[in-house]
């Protein structure tokens, strides 16, 4: 099967991974450490899309002016380290998706506002080589929806236009715009369909394998 396209990049949490239960269990493992109520799944499933430290500042009472927040995040993020693969894997489906995009000739990467590391050790751990770039956040890039990530890997891998940006999020469908790209929204993700819909998504995926097909038709 021939694509015009040279590369995908994803998103990770929500579109390739399914991390929720592991950010809920992390963050609440912070709040309560520090004296603080805990929050439920369908809380933090509303706070995610931002990094982890827009997690916390939406998850701790009072946010960034809490005196406790520079220790909260610190604390989240060594629990998360060390916990994120106990209930963490990917959608049905993706492993496969991604096996049929590499053996069609198109590179496949990932962008998330996941700190780096955390990107890293979960794309290597559960795809391998299907991922040839994974990069999560960084001090020197700014996050999504700044195109920053994407543009740096579309100049990594000479690939111009030829690119789709993949995305369970409002903030996938603005980082696609801002890096002039074309954006397949999913909605098996943190997202419903509704609210991606009112976010200005335009091409909205209900499943792997029509993933698939928007892909390579």
């Amino acid at each position: 099967m021939t694509c015009s396209l040279k590369a995908v990049i994803f998103d990770l949490d929500g579109t390739l991974l399914y991390t929720l239960e592991n950010l809920h269990e992390s963050t609440n493992f912070a709040l309560e450490h520090f004296g603080y109520p805990k929050r439920s799944l369908e809380e933090i499933r509303n706070f995610v899309g931002n990094g982890v430290q827009k997690l916390i500042e939406r998850a701790l009472p009072d946010g960034i002016d809490n005196p406790d927040f520079n220790q909260c995040l610190e604390l989240f993020k060594k629990h998360y380290s060390q916990t994120m693969y106990e209930k963490t894997r990917p959608y049905d489906g993706i492993i496969e998706m991604l096996r049929t995009l590499n053996r069609s000739g198109i590179v496949c990467a990932v962008v998330s506002n996941k700190f780096d590391s955390a990107v890293k050790e979960l794309c290597k751990r559960y795809f391998g080589d299907l991922i040839a770039f994974a990069a999560g956040e960084c001090e020197d890039v700014r996050k999504k929806p700044c195109p920053d990530g994407v543009l740096k890997i579309i100049n990594q891998l000479g690939c111009g236009g030829d690119c789709v940006y993949v995305g369970d999020s409002e903030v996938d469908i603005q980082t696609a715009k801002n890096a002039g790209l074309k954006c397949i929204s999913v909605s098996w993700g943190y997202k419903d369909k509704d609210f991606l819909i009112q976010n200005g998504a335009q091409l909205i995926v209900g499943s792997v394998e029509e993933l698939t097909k928007a892909i390579l038709q």
